[in-house]
């Protein structure tokens, strides 16, 4: 189990826990509906209409979570958005990478180390580790966690996949490890990936990951930690900044390898032409999380 939450935090998750499910609930609802109709450009009303809130209020939730109205938030979902914070990008990722790959990456104001697996884990298929699960409201629908002892292993966002399906994912590789649902421990993280309403004296250690994978892979999952939030990159150009000019198929199927959804951000590595696809929960989950991430960060730089 991941202890990265300050206990001070503790009481207040437990107090809002059931107010942010709802809230959670709420937004995932929106982002889905502003997702699937962002071409048609909703109006205010119609969108708080899903969420069963009256506009104003649907309004101010909305806007606390992502730091920007949903109006302003659907202009981070088109296509011409996305080719320029890809050309934007270039010079921001040429400095982030050539600072090095060692030392953590930057989720919004949570910082996130590797801890990988060693040659022992892969030959022993888990045995002697404890992980953790649990299913969890998130303002892009329904996630599962997954916890050790050494760092979070999983976050996937159940929706075209049912629960079942996510845990086997999971479990694939650690089939002799111990795997037991515990909603109280996966509950600790969940603040810290998805902050709605977090204290403003509320302070967070660096978050480690549990990564299984080549060294190919995880070196690319290094990388992607590199790319500031707000910022995209092509898969061709990460490929590049790898010295590795002919993997952009590679580096793709690394980013689709990557069981820790959000916290390795494999969603801000995208195609050349600004095209939204390729991510292993779906590319509207894809979409979904870069136009939040480009909400925050704009919010932030004003």
């Amino acid at each position: 189990m991941v202890s990265c939450t300050p206990p001070r935090y503790h009481g207040f998750m437990k107090t809002h826990e059931f107010t942010q499910g709802r809230d959670y609930d709420r937004i995932a609802d929106a982002i889905h509906y502003l997702v699937a109709h962002r071409e048609e450009q909703p109006e205010l009303a119609e969108v708080a209409g899903i969420t069963g809130l009256a506009p104003h209020h649907f309004q101010r939730l909305f806007t606390r979570w992502a730091g920007v109205s949903p109006k302003k938030f659907l202009q981070y979902m088109t296509l011409g958005d996305a080719k320029s914070r890809l050309a934007g990008s270039a010079s921001v990722l040429d400095a982030a990478l050539d600072s090095g790959l060692s030392g953590p990456g930057r989720l919004h104001d949570l910082f996130v180390t590797i801890n990988a697996a060693t040659p022992g884990d892969f030959k022993a298929r888990g045995a002697g580790l404890q992980f953790r699960y649990g299913y969890h409201p998130s303002p892009f629908g329904e996630c599962m966690i997954t916890t050790t002892e050494r760092g979070v292993a999983g976050v996937s966002f159940v929706g075209s996949k049912d629960r079942a399906q996510l845990l086997s994912e999971q479990q694939f590789g650690w089939e002799r490890a111990e795997w037991t649902r515990d909603q109280d421990a996966t509950a600790k993280v969940m603040p810290m990936i998805f902050p709605v309403d977090r204290p403003a004296d509320t302070e967070s250690s660096p978050l480690p990951v549990f990564l299984r994978g080549t060294q190919f892979q995880l070196l690319v999952w290094e990388a992607l930690l590199k790319i500031p939030p707000g910022a995209l990159v092509s898969y061709g150009q990460l490929a590049n900044h790898l010295g590795r000019p002919d993997s952009a198929r590679a580096v793709g199927t690394a980013c689709g390898a990557n069981r820790v959804g959000l916290l390795i951000p494999c969603h801000r590595v995208i195609r050349d032409t600004g095209v939204i696809t390729g991510y292993r929960w779906g590319p509207e989950k894809k979409r979904a999380i870069l136009a939040w991430e480009a909400a925050k960060e704009t919010v932030r730089a004003a």
